[in-house]
C-alpha cells in the first residue's frame, strides 16, 4: 500500500511539472507567434523553427541568457558586435554573449544572423521543411550540441509549431521565389490605390532635421550633441551619414548603449581637458566614462594620466584626478 501511495506521490509530481511547463511553453508560443510568422515573411525562416530554437534556447524565456541579457537564441559576440554584452559560462567560463535592450531585438537579431553566407543553403529549403531546417542549423554550426535537431523537433512537433506555417502568406522556394500560400484576391483600382511616392531626405537634409531636433553644444573645443528618448548610435551615426564604428570609437562607446542624455562628441576628443581644468575631484559611484565625456577627454589619455587601470570603471574613493598633465616644477 506504501508503495503505491509513494507511485502515485511520484505520478502527481511529474504532472504538475509537465503542466507548469506546458502552460510556460503555451504562453512563450503566444507572445512570440506573430512575430515568428512576421519574421517568417520577411526573411523566410520557418516561424515554427524561430519558435523552437526561442523555446529551446531560453527555456520559454526563463533561462538566465533570457532574464539578464534579454537573449532567447544564445548568440555569442562576434566580430561585427559593438551593442552591450553579458558574460555567461557555456562551452567554456565567461563567453560572450550579446545583450538586448529587449527581447523583440534579440528575435529581430536572430533573424538578421540568419542571414550569413554560412547558413545560405538553408533557405534552398521550403520554409515548410522544418526537418532539414533543424538537421541543417546543427549542420551550418548553429550549435553544438550533437542531439539539437532532434530536440527542436520535438518542440515542434509536441507543441503543433508547424501548424503556424500556414498563418504566413509566403514561403520561399529553392530558386528564392517568393509563392504565396493563398491565391490573392484579384486587385482593382478601386480596392487598392497606389502609395504616393514621398520622395527620401538627401544626407544634407537628413544631418540639418537631425540638428533641428537635436541642437548642438561645445566642450574643449569639439562639437557634440545630446541623445534623446529613442537614439541609438546606429540611428545618430546614420542621420549624420558617418560610420556607426567610427562615431562609437570617437565616444569611446565600443560596447554602450546609448542613453537618453548622453553627449555624443561629432569629432574625435582631446587627450587633455581645457587649460583652466587641470583636475577635478570625484567621489565613490562617479562613472569613469562620464567624467571623460563630460571633460571632452579621450578614455586611454585620461586613464594614462591616472594610472587607471582600463577594468575600472567606477571610483571607490574620493580623490582629485588628473585632466591635464602636471607642470614639471
Amino acid at each position: 500500500m506504501k508503495k503505491v501511495f509513494v507511485l502515485a506521490a511520484l505520478f502527481a509530481l511529474v504532472t504538475s511539472a509537465y503542466a507548469a511547463q506546458n502552460e510556460k511553453y503555451q504562453n512563450y508560443i503566444a507572445q512570440w507567434r506573430d512575430v515568428a510568422v512576421q519574421h517568417q515573411k520577411e526573411y523566410g525562416i520557418p516561424a515554427c523553427i524561430t519558435l523552437a530554437q526561442g523555446l529551446l534556447e531560453s527555456g520559454a524565456g526563463g533561462s538566465e541568457l533570457a532574464v539578464k541579457a534579454n537573449n532567447h537564441f544564445g548568440i555569442k559576440c562576434t566580430s561585427e558586435w559593438m551593442g552591450d554584452v553579458y558574460r555567461h559560462d557555456d562551452d567554456r567560463r565567461g563567453e560572450c554573449f550579446r545583450m538586448y535592450n529587449d527581447a523583440e531585438e534579440s528575435f529581430r537579431d536572430h533573424a538578421k544572423f540568419l542571414q550569413k553566407s554560412r547558413y545560405a543553403r538553408l533557405f534552398e529549403l521550403e520554409v515548410a521543411d522544418y526537418v532539414g531546417w533543424a538537421n541543417g542549423l546543427k549542420d551550418c554550426g548553429y550549435a553544438t550540441d550533437p542531439a539539437y535537431p532532434q530536440k527542436l523537433i520535438k518542440i515542434i512537433e509536441d507543441y503543433r509549431l508547424a501548424d503556424i506555417a500556414a498563418s504566413a502568406p509566403q514561403s520561399k522556394t529553392k530558386d528564392d521565389v517568393v509563392v504565396l500560400t493563398q491565391a490573392p484576391p484579384i486587385a482593382t483600382f478601386a480596392e487598392e490605390a497606389e502609395e504616393e511616392y514621398v520622395r527620401p531626405l538627401t544626407a544634407k537634409e537628413e544631418r540639418e532635421d537631425f540638428f533641428a531636433r537635436h541642437g548642438r553644444g561645445k566642450c574643449n573645443g569639439v562639437k557634440y550633441t545630446v541623445a534623446r528618448a529613442g537614439d541609438t548610435y546606429a540611428t545618430v551615426a546614420f542621420s549624420l551619414n558617418m560610420p556607426e564604428r567610427k562615431l562609437r570609437e570617437q565616444n569611446d562607446a565600443l560596447g554602450r548603449t546609448l542613453k537618453e542624455g548622453d553627449r555624443i562628441y561629432l569629432a574625435n576628443k582631446k587627450t587633455q581637458a581645457a587649460k583652466d581644468h587641470p583636475t577635478v575631484w570625484v567621489k565613490p559611484g562617479d562613472k569613469v566614462w562620464d567624467l571623460i565625456q563630460r571633460e571632452c577627454i579621450t578614455d586611454a589619455a585620461f586613464r594614462e594620466l591616472n594610472g587607471l587601470p582600463i577594468d575600472i570603471t567606477v571610483f571607490k574613493t574620493r580623490q582629485q584626478v588628473l585632466l591635464r598633465k602636471e607642470k614639471s616644477k
